[in-house]
């Protein structure tokens, strides 16, 4: 039996901008991106079991920087401010999208978590960000958020219909920040992700 990947330490190691300074690369690092308030904070709270260390909030567009946490002193979990929020000025908005740019062609990122409402067809903002992805030929995983607010025999059906309205293979992992639900399977594919990044640096020769 595979045994199950664990997140045993996790800390807030620094916050980025748009002047692209990021701490010293590590093999692995998985970003999570999503529009605002679809559960970005909740998300590594859950899979952390610390519900303080990422700041959540109940007014959207709160996160405006890139955050890095440190998991297991080994591979970065880092924190995308979120998109389309209505009240925004424009100023604002532009400055988040040369942000998220300048991250996503830094070729840092081994892997994007793209969080999507379980509740809601995409946006117009979802979809030009799994654009950005497929622009960028980022490997990504779909998570399915708030999936405690439908009922549990239709959230697999709910999460595979946004991926594909999304214009991706139809499968999202449902999750829920709530209840935990979906934990084990994501947690599952980030460790997958930090092994076969360990593996590819194993098979780099040294420069």
């Amino acid at each position: 039996m595979e045994e199950q990947f664990v997140i045993k330490q996790a800390e807030f190691v620094a916050s980025g901008g748009v002047d692209g300074r990021y701490p010293a690369p590590l093999p692995c690092e998985i970003a999570i991106v999503g529009k605002s308030n679809v559960g970005k904070s909740s998300l590594i709270n859950r899979l952390t079991n610390n519900q303080k260390l990422a700041r959540t909030s109940s007014q959207p567009g709160k996160t405006r920087l890139v955050n890095f946490f440190l998991l297991n002193r080994s591979f970065y979990l880092v924190d995308l401010p979120g998109y389309g929020f209505a009240k925004a000025s424009k100023e604002e908005q532009k400055s988040w999208g040369v942000l998220l740019d300048r991250y996503l062609s830094s070729g840092r990122v081994k892997h994007l978590l793209m969080l999507i409402d379980i509740r809601h067809e995409p946006t117009r903002d979802d979809l030009q960000m799994f654009r950005y992805l497929i622009y960028y030929g980022i490997p990504y995983t779909l998570v399915a958020t708030k999936a405690d607010k439908i009922a549990k025999s239709k959230r697999q059906q709910e999460a595979n219909a946004r991926a594909k309205a999304l214009g991706a293979p139809p499968y999202a992992i449902p999750f829920s920040a709530e209840t935990g639900d979906g934990k084990a399977e994501l947690l599952s594919r980030i460790g997958q992700v930090f092994l076969d990044a360990q593996n590819s640096q194993k098979d780099c020769p040294e420069a």
